[in-house]
């Protein structure tokens, strides 16, 4: 056989390519890790939850997470959480030195809004790592007012304040509208949750609906609770909250099968309250390693302490559990999603 040198030269790219493939492979998660830098990108603005736990958690992952990486955070709002988890998932490098907190809604986008979902994203395929928690929306009401029951809300007019038509404070009321009679008024356009629960303490609106009650939003109300101001009256969740024991669950409400369906539905982002998560195709050992040093951030008593002082709740939820939970999302039956995303869409 005679020896092709063009033959022989076009070979070397693919061995050298194969070489430096088989040495990343062979290298330990440690290997990888050491000296290196992980950037966390937050999926909403500065300042808000999101970003408060991805930067108290962000040590306490380098602590748990073999070599040690630094933490870089950066903040990409935009799109309710679809510009970061576009970017995440087609652009951001998918070797483990780039994960994300994503805003809750997100996951759900492609679902509800099918062909006119500006994700470019299946949430199936991320790898989930863990949420530090689970939410519980409120509803709260400026006093005196003439709501005095649930019932009520079918014969009377409450005006609650909303930043866009895609937040939970447009679609719960909306929501309740289409499934339960209710006669909430949206007046949106408030740039975020801080200015439109301030349009309630300044009597420019009665109430305002959230999926949402981080530490930052209780601290914003307590004062007004205190002093007899507002209320909150109405829990969105399927537990009770113990700091507001006489609110109205809205899963009462519910009836009929489909209803109980839609607000699981309505309800499911909750859980998966400020969601981690990595590319999808990375290499499942460093996976395994940002999942094991998530589970063991939430469980370290220095930062449950942190947490504390900062009246950031921890209830966490685990990566499996998030995957699981989205899997089911996707498994809810088309008539009742149809009817969701109308609902949701209405003006």
């Amino acid at each position: 056989m005679s020896f092709n040198r063009r033959s022989f030269l076009l070979l070397i790219p693919a061995a050298i390519g194969a070489l430096l493939t088989g040495n990343a492979s062979a290298q330990s998660v440690e290997q990888f890790y050491k000296g290196k830098q992980i950037r966390l990108t937050v999926g909403s603005a500065p300042a808000g939850a999101y970003d408060v736990y991805s930067r108290r958690m962000a040590p306490y992952f380098t602590k748990y997470i073999p070599g040690n990486p630094h933490f870089v955070v950066e903040n990409r709002p935009g799109g309710g959480g679809l510009l970061s988890s576009n970017f995440l998932f087609n652009t951001a490098p998918k070797d483990g030195s780039f994960i994300a907190m994503v805003e809750r809604g997100a996951a759900m986008d492609p679902l509800i809004n099918g062909a006119q979902s500006q994700a470019k994203f299946d949430p199936l395929k991320f790898n989930w790592i863990g949420s530090p928690t689970q939410e519980i929306g409120i509803g709260l009401m400026k006093l005196p007012s003439p709501i005095k029951s649930a019932e009520d809300l079918r014969s009377k007019e409450l005006i609650v304040s909303a930043t866009t038509n895609a937040s939970t404070a447009a679609i719960y009321p909306k929501i309740m509208n289409g499934l339960f009679g209710t006669k909430f008024k949206i007046v949106q356009g408030y740039k975020g949750s801080v200015e439109a629960l301030a349009a309630v303490e300044k009597g420019e609106v009665d109430g305002y609906l959230n999926g949402a009650s981080s530490g930052v939003m209780r601290a914003q109300i307590s004062p007004w609770i205190e002093a007899n101001k507002a209320k909150v009256f109405l829990i969105f969740g399927f537990k009770k909250d113990p700091a507001y024991p006489d609110a109205f669950m809205v899963a009462d409400m519910a009836k009929t099968d489909e209803e109980k369906q839609m607000l699981t539905l309505m309800f499911a982002q909750q859980i998966m309250a400020y969601p981690f998560v990595a590319p999808p195709d990375m290499p499942m050992d460093r996976f395994a390693a940002l999942r094991d040093a998530f589970d063991k951030t939430v469980a370290d008593p220095d930062f449950l302490a942190d947490a504390a002082k900062m009246k950031l709740s921890v209830d966490p939820v685990s990566g499996k559990e998030i995957r699981r939970l989205i899997a089911d999302m996707y498994d809810t039956p088309k008539p009742i999603v149809d009817r969701y995303a109308k609902l949701s869409a209405a003006d």
